[in-house]
C-alpha cells in the first residue's frame, strides 16, 4: 500500500480550501474568484476539485505555454517545487500525495489548536466563576 501511504483517510483531491491554502503556503495566495478559475481551467471531470490527473494537467499546460503569465495556475506550476519534466510522474504523484496529506493535516492540526484553546479558556472561565463564588460565599461568612 505504497500509494496510499500519503492518503490518509484523505480522498487524494485538492479542493477549493486546500488549494486555498497550498497557494497561501507557497506564497502566492489567490482570491476565492481565482482559485475557482484554478480549479476550472483543469477541472475535466467537473467536479469542483482536483485530481491527481487534473494537477498534471497544470504542468503540461504550462510547459506547452497554455496558462497565462499572471495566472494562479502559471504561479502554481512555477512555485511547487516540482518539475514534472525532470521528476516524471512519479514525483509528481509523490508531491501531488504529499501536498493532499499535508493540507489535510494542516486543517486538522488547525482544527485540533482551536478545540484546544476553546477548551482552555473554558476552563479558565469555570475557575472564575469558581473562585468568584468562593469569594462571595466567604463574604457571606465573615460579616
Amino acid at each position: 500500500t505504497g500509494e496510499l501511504q500519503y492518503d490518509a483517510g484523505q480522498d487524494g483531491f485538492i479542493d477549493l480550501m486546500e488549494l486555498k491554502l497550498m497557494m497561501e503556503k507557497l506564497g502566492a495566495p489567490q482570491t476565492h474568484l481565482g482559485l475557482k478559475s484554478m480549479i476550472k481551467e483543469v477541472d475535466e471531470d467537473i467536479d469542483g476539485k482536483l485530481s491527481f490527473r487534473e494537477f498534471l494537467l497544470i504542468f503540461h499546460k504550462a510547459a506547452a505555454g497554455l496558462l497565462q503569465e499572471d495566472s494562479g495556475l502559471m504561479a502554481l506550476a512555477k512555485l511547487s517545487e516540482i518539475d514534472v519534466a525532470l521528476e516524471g510522474v512519479k514525483g509528481a504523484k509523490t508531491f501531488f500525495e504529499a501536498k493532499v496529506q499535508a493540507l489535510s493535516s494542516g486543517s486538522k492540526f488547525e482544527a485540533e489548536l482551536k478545540a484546544e484553546q476553546d477548551e482552555r479558556k473554558r476552563e479558565e472561565e469555570e475557575r472564575r466563576l469558581r473562585q468568584a463564588a468562593f469569594q462571595e460565599l466567604k463574604a457571606n461568612f465573615s460579616t
